[in-house]
């Protein structure tokens, strides 16, 4: 039988390394690279070589400077480097959204025991570009409805990776909408707690950053 992270580096290296795309849209696909191919089984074999289950902890698409780079989602060349254990070549750049996690994961004891428990993922699980900028898959309805497909496909074969069908963990109020809107067609999950997206904590309440913390420890500790 294969392991969960078996399956998670099947899927995301079968992304078509060609995507197409909208006009002026750029999806960075960093599988394309073999030493991110490398680095990315070194993860899951190192964190997720067993066939039990997860909860998912779902955000919206990689940013370019974290995922949209190693190819882990929420997870910088910093944090790969430093927190997983995982040398790389990939450089100092830190990302907002990734430096949060990372000191959730941290407070909750550590990657090894964080990723035993949980899985961090994302609707759309490549990471996509505007004019040099970040943008989220619902940024428009051009973009929204180009996507929703490619979402619905790329989500379900996440999903059978291996998600605890009890309950999910999603980051942000719009992306929970087109989250629960899936939900309620395919019934993946019996229920979804609402957490502030990492992103809008550390570039807009970062004053109030250890209470955001405390609330995700909290919540996440009653989990498991």
């Amino acid at each position: 039988m294969e392991t969960f992270g078996e399956k998670a580096f099947d899927l995301y290296t079968s992304i078509p390394t060609s995507v197409p795309g909208i006009p002026g849209i750029e999806i960075i696909n960093p599988y394309n690279s073999n030493k991110i191919k490398q680095l990315v089984k070194t993860f899951y074999t190192k964190f997720f070589s067993d066939t039990g289950e997860r909860i998912f902890v779902i955000g919206i698409n990689p940013g370019r400077f974290g995922g949209g780079i190693t190819g882990i989602n929420f997870t910088d060349p910093v944090a790969l480097r430093d927190i997983c254990g995982i040398d790389n070549n990939l450089g100092s750049r830190t990302e907002l959204s990734s430096k949060f996690i990372y000191e959730w994961i941290v407070r909750m004891g550590g990657p090894e025991v964080f990723y035993k428990s949980f899985y961090l993922c994302a609707m759309y699980p490549l990471a996509l570009v505007k004019n040099g900028k970040n943008i989220n898959y619902y940024d428009g309805k051009e973009i929204l409805n180009f996507f929703l497909p490619a979402i619905a496909d790329l989500f379900e074969q996440q999903y059978v990776l291996g998600a605890n069908k009890n309950i999910a963990i999603c980051l942000g109020k719009e992306n929970l909408k087109h989250l629960q809107k899936l939900n309620d067609i395919k019934g993946y999950f019996k229920e979804i707690i609402l957490l502030e997206h990492p992103r809008y904590i550390m570039q807009y309440k970062l004053r109030s950053k250890e209470e955001y913390l405390q609330k995700f420890i909290h919540i996440t500790q009653m989990l498991i």
